[in-house]
């Protein structure tokens, strides 16, 4: 039996996020844990799933605090290097009345994009049913080489692999090599969780036409189409399902949502134990609907890790 549930692969930083203006009109910095496989594994955790980390921080006070809080929320850090000789990534949020981001980083480079292959622990890899990873590991090297070995250690390990793509313009130097990555990307998984908007940026299609695509082109098994606060498009193999959001959320802040969605959605599908073209109409349906309605949640406070909602929250919103 694998030890893990899930183990991703990626950033690790810091979000820092207005929360006031001071006389000057220059904004007040809250500094939050962050990057998407970090959000991604902490829903998972949350609801009852084993998880561990492989990624690289900087030795500085920064890097210390993102493994003690992934170590706090009960995954598992011994895939994580720690550099001295680079600084932990920084990433800058501003949000608009909506609560929506817009994101500039300090990356130049940012530990996370000095992860070399020979760092990827493949008996890490080797002891996980899932392995998870996103496009922002890609943009750089020698982070995209170890993610590409990673990829390759996971198959050869039996292990299903899901992608959330996670498009970030401002970290790629030319569009076209984020379309070829990703691109990359879709074809290597078996699970995808992608946008609205970024199945538009790929090919100009509705969630809908972009979901069957994945299914008939890409050989990719579930589809998650996240429609923002509208819910969620889904289907596999036999079943479509649309899910709306769940009304009377007020949205603070919108950071890490999607990635809570994707690791809510996981924890879900593992619970039920089946492949994922063998989800019923059902079940997948029940999973999107936890997904949709942790996420909303987690849009009510600040954050991605520490915003994930309790599963009695979660539940009791379902049943609303």
């Amino acid at each position: 039996m694998k030890q893990y549930d899930v183990i991703a692969l990626g950033e690790l930083l810091i979000d820092f996020a207005p929360y006031s203006t001071n006389e000057a009109g220059y904004p007040i910095l809250s500094a939050n844990p962050g990057g998407a496989p970090g959000n991604f594994l902490a829903a998972l955790t949350k609801y009852g799933c084993r998880t561990a980390m492989i990624g690289k921080v900087g030795d500085d006070a920064f890097g210390k605090a993102l493994v003690k809080t992934l170590e706090d929320a009960g995954i598992a850090t011994g895939g994580i290097r720690i550099d001295p000789n680079v600084f932990t990534t920084l990433a800058f949020v501003s949000l608009d009345a909506s609560g929506n981001r817009d994101f500039s980083f300090a990356r130049k480079p940012g530990a996370d994009t000095c992860l070399t292959p020979e760092e990827v622990d493949e008996a890490l890899i080797a002891d996980a049913k899932v392995f998870h990873f996103g496009t922002l590991s890609l943009t750089d090297e020698p982070a995209a080489g170890a993610t590409r070995h990673a990829i390759e250690l996971a198959k050869r390990h039996g292990a299903l692999i899901s992608l959330d793509p996670n498009l970030r313009k401002p970290l790629w130097k030319r569009e076209e090599d984020a379309r070829e990555a990703i691109e990359w990307s879709l074809h290597q998984a078996d699970i995808v969780k992608i946008s609205d908007e970024e199945i538009d940026w790929l090919w100009g299609l509705s969630p809908e036409e972009g979901a069957e695509k994945l299914l008939r082109e890409y050989g990719v098994s579930l589809v998650y189409a996240t429609l923002g606060p509208k819910g969620c498009y889904a289907a596999n193999g036999t079943n479509r399902v649309t899910v709306q959001s769940p009304s009377g959320i007020h949205v603070v802040d919108t950071t890490g949502a999607g990635d809570i969605f994707g690791g809510s959605a996981m924890s879900q599908f593992i619970r039920c134990k089946k492949t994922p073209a063998d989800l019923t109409e059902t079940e997948l349906r029940r999973i999107v609907s936890f997904a949709c309605t942790a996420a909303s949640l987690s849009t009510q406070t600040h954050g991605g890790i520490a915003s994930v909602p309790e599963y009695s929250d979660v539940t009791r919103k379902m049943e609303e």
